[in-house]
């Protein structure tokens, strides 16, 4: 294990050796750059786009570009980029993480990496966690790229198609994740080539790089639509739970957060519902529906994990504490919540395209990030991303005062302590930042701070539209500020006047978070650029995180100690038994969000494929061969189903053929028994594909070229979008279900990787089966138009709070039973895809 540490370690040392050979470099160069006039300056971006077309790597030109950069941040902002700074960008450029403090220029230190990539032409995308910050950057920065001759786009939510494209198309563009990675769904959702925004991906730098791949990784971008289904059984699931009493009728595991049925619970629901065996396969939907009711009641919990507002149910991001507006629950959870608090229970959503972040950001030729924490999951970097983190020296000494947890046997001994000590420091005028884990402990505190007169700001998930302005005033003097999770990531507190007499900015933690990464950021607030500062958590025995890994040993020590509340301890085993907790805690969090990617992996694979072909089709001139290369699969198929190599060739069914050929491919009495009889099977499909080739150059010679060409496409489209879109509801039913084949002693992933490989050929062989059949058969009209299966919107994993442009109302895809159904099968809606089950 030592060996391994020693390597990570001298790794460490060896890339910052050279990285500060680059720095050096840089530096060298200072003076040549200085006796530059502006036009000269900005001259070199078209020099250093000329040397790279010729050839050159961007290596070589890196120390030049770089110091180009730096001048002209001098002359433009009136920044100057430090030697850390120079080291932290050439990290960058080598597609790794820089790992640098909260005040030490991030966004500075990213320009020089994005200057250099984005002289290739090829576009790059600066990634942050909310539009305040995309938009922020892109304007102040902005004026540096544009004064060296580069363009900067910003592209934000609710654009449209040809603003976008001109975002997109710019050197440098800015956004969020979100947007992004939306983009590339609906990019892969068009009907014509000019609809799509994006350009190949080449380069990214993602700020906040930990909160975008590590806290959203299991998130995934979703793009849906709903069909009307009954909610009903919602309100009677809910109804029937209330009658349930936990223990008697159901357990509820607090560490996996499972709740199961007693016994007693399941003969209780056999009662209500009037039925024999719950567990019968008729029942499947009902038992869904009782245990999405009972998840509901027992794990969910409001001002917690959602919030209700203006009706609505409205999720809590657990890592910033932020409102995720727009972003529902999946697979019925949010229906229940809705019936749990009497709400009007919204329609289901069918996925129209989905996407993990981990595989968008992967598809980039290179990616690169910072962050102030990144250090704790650098394993799941350098594994997942190929990227590592490199820790970059801080321009200052660090002089922050990190003192010991405080550990309190209850919750009210310990918050009465948290608002003796904020009110110590208000009284002489020090700022005071409180860190909270949940939106419901913001609040009390602010009552308890309110109770003793001390003026404060709360920044949660329902007050975030000031959140860049209360944060950046977080320093001044007396002032007190709550935050839910560090929301206001990225915004620098500078100290006010006179602060740093009076010790600097006081960072106070309520409680550990479960990731040592999250009250890393907390602590980090604080000492930014050699300022002082002090941090203190305080926890008691009744905290979450003490409570999943049992504190009751402790607890019965403080009590035989004689302790009361108002005496903590500082105990350096407790403080390690939280930190071997949260180790547990993160290691459990990185096998989910490998296990979600490996699930994801395969679903992966199949969407490049398919994006592949989608692309060919919309990029193609003529889609015959394709076509014909299709409809001669079917035939194949068909034909070695009839004429098994192991029969008499007597025994055939040779009219089983015919009636096919004739009912899907050709007119009938096209084709006769007698004209395949006595062939071997491959002489029989080369007859009839011939005939098949005949029947379409009748087609092709009663239009024009451009009418046929078109035709084609709308068919292979509609063929290859509504059967992919059943797919990816097809294989998230099984994903959901194939952890129960583990009790069989099977693996799930392999099972769910055999059947989902299985269930895409079977999909593949279906959309070949429509196209030989709709090309083959259908009338072609003169007023040809290609359409969307279904129209879709974006399920945002969390929505940013500032005030952007109102988005394009899309109208979702209604159906009623009796409307034909959205997959283009002809059968009405009821005896298709509106099946319940």
């Amino acid at each position: 294990m030592l060996g391994i540490l020693n390597k990570v370690f001298d790794q460490n040392k060896r890339d910052l050796k050279r990285l500060a050979k680059l720095a050096d470099e840089v530096d060298s160069l200072a003076q040549d750059m200085k006796q530059l006039s502006d036009e000269d300056l900005r001259q070199k971006t078209e020099e250093f786009k000329a040397r790279y077309q010729k050839g050159e790597a961007l290596e070589n030109l890196l120390p030049e570009a770089f110091a180009v950069v730096r001048e002209a941040a001098k002359r433009v902002l009136g920044l100057y980029p430090y030697h850390v700074q120079l080291m932290g960008g050439a990290a960058l450029h080598d597609g790794n993480i820089a790992e640098m403090k909260t005040g030490e220029g991030k966004t500075l230190t990213a320009t020089m990496p994005v200057y250099l990539n984005a002289i290739t032409g090829k576009g790059v995308h600066v990634i942050t966690v909310n539009e305040y910050l995309a938009s922020r950057d892109a304007t102040e920065m902005g004026r540096l790229y544009e004064f060296l001759g580069l363009t900067v786009g910003l592209n934000l939510n609710g654009l449209s198609k040809e603003e976008k494209q001109a975002a997109y198309a710019a050197d440098i563009t800015y956004g969020t994740n979100n947007e992004f990675g939306f983009d590339y769904l609906r990019d892969n959702m068009v009907l014509y080539k000019h609809q799509k925004v994006q350009r190949p991906l080449y380069f990214a730098v993602i700020d906040e790089v930990d909160s975008i791949l590590i806290d959203e990784a299991r998130t995934p971008l979703i793009i849906s639509g709903t069909a009307q289904k009954s909610t009903q059984l919602y309100i009677q699931a809910n109804a029937f739970v209330r009658t349930l009493t936990r223990d008697d009728d159901y357990t509820y595991d607090e560490k996996t957060k499972s709740v199961q049925l007693t016994e007693e619970g399941m003969t209780k629901a056999e009662k209500a519902f009037g039925i024999d065996n719950l567990f019968d396969i008729s029942h499947v939907s009902l038992n869904h529906h009782i245990s999405q009711a009972l998840k509901a009641h027992a794990s969910m919990h409001l001002d917690v994990d959602y919030v209700v507002q203006d009706g609505e149910i409205v999720i809590v991001d657990q890592f910033t504490g932020r409102l995720m507006k727009g972003r529902r629950y999946s697979d019925g959870l949010h229906q229940a919540i809705e019936a749990k608090e009497g709400l009007e229970v919204q329609n289901e959503s069918m996925t129209l395209a989905t996407i993990t972040f981990q595989n968008y950001f992967r598809m980039y030729e290179k990616l690169s990030g910072m962050t102030g924490t990144a250090k704790t999951e650098e394993e799941e970097f350098r594994n997942i991303y190929n990227m590592n983190v490199i820790a970059i020296a801080t321009n200052k000494p660090i002089i922050r005062d990190d003192r010991a947890d405080l550990i309190y046997a209850s919750m009210e001994g310990k918050f009465r302590a948290v608002v003796e000590d904020i009110a110590e420091r208000y009284e002489k005028g020090q700022p005071v930042l409180v860190g909270t884990v949940a939106i419901e402990t913001s609040e009390l505190i602010s009552k308890l701070l309110s109770k003793k007169g001390v003026r404060h700001n709360v920044l949660n998930a329902k007050n975030h539209g000031r959140e860049a302005e209360i944060i950046a005033n977080a320093g001044e003097r007396g002032s007190v500020t709550i935050a839910t999770n560090m929301a206001g990531r990225g915004t620098d507190i500078k100290l006010g006047e006179g602060v740093v007499d009076l010790g600097g900015l006081a960072v106070v933690g309520t409680e550990r978070h479960e990731s040592r990464r999250i009250d890393n950021q907390l602590r980090g607030r604080s000492g930014r650029q050699g300022d002082p500062g002090v941090t203190q958590f305080y926890l008691s025995m009744e905290d979450e995180l003490m409570r999943r890994f049992g504190s009751d040993n402790m607890k019965a020590m403080m009590t035989r100690l004689g302790m009361d509340d108002s005496q903590p301890i500082q105990s350096k085993m407790v403080s390690k038994a939280v930190e071997s907790a949260q180790k547990r805690v993160e290691g459990n969090n990185f096998d989910a969000r490998k296990q979600l990617l490996q699930y994801d992996d395969v679903l992966r694979q199949q969407r490049e494929i398919i994006y592949k072909q989608r692309n060919e089709v919309l990029e193609s001139e003529n889609l015959r061969e394709i076509v014909e290369n299709m409809i001669h699969g079917v035939l194949s198929r068909h034909v070695e189903a009839h004429t098994p190599g192991n029969e008499d060739p007597e025994q055939w069914d040779l009219q089983g053929i015919v009636d096919y050929v004739n009912g899907n491919l050709l007119k009938e009495g096209d084709i006769t028994t007698d004209d395949l009889r006595g062939k071997e099977a491959e002489e029989i499909i080369e007859i009839i594909f011939a005939k098949v080739k005949d029947r379409y150059d009748e087609k092709e010679s009663v239009l024009d070229n451009e009418q046929m060409r078109e035709f084609e496409k709308v068919i292979v489209l509609r063929a290859v979008d509504s059967k992919w879109m059943d797919h990816i509801d097809a294989m998230d039913q099984l994903r959901q279900g194939i952890h129960l084949r583990a009790y069989g002693q099977t693996d799930p992933l392999r099972e769910y990787q055999h059947e989902g490989f299985a269930m895409f050929e079977t999909m593949i062989e279906s959309i070949e089966e429509d196209v030989a059949k709709y090309i083959m058969k259908a009338e072609i009209r003169n007023n040809l138009e290609r359409q969307e299966v279904a129209k879709g919107h974006a399920v945002n994993p969390k929505e940013d709070g500032e005030k952007v442009k109102k988005k394009p109302v899309v109208k979702e895809i209604q159906l009623g039973r009796n409307d034909p159904c959205y997959c283009g099968s002809g059968k009405k809606y009821k005896n298709c895809h509106g099946i319940s089950g």
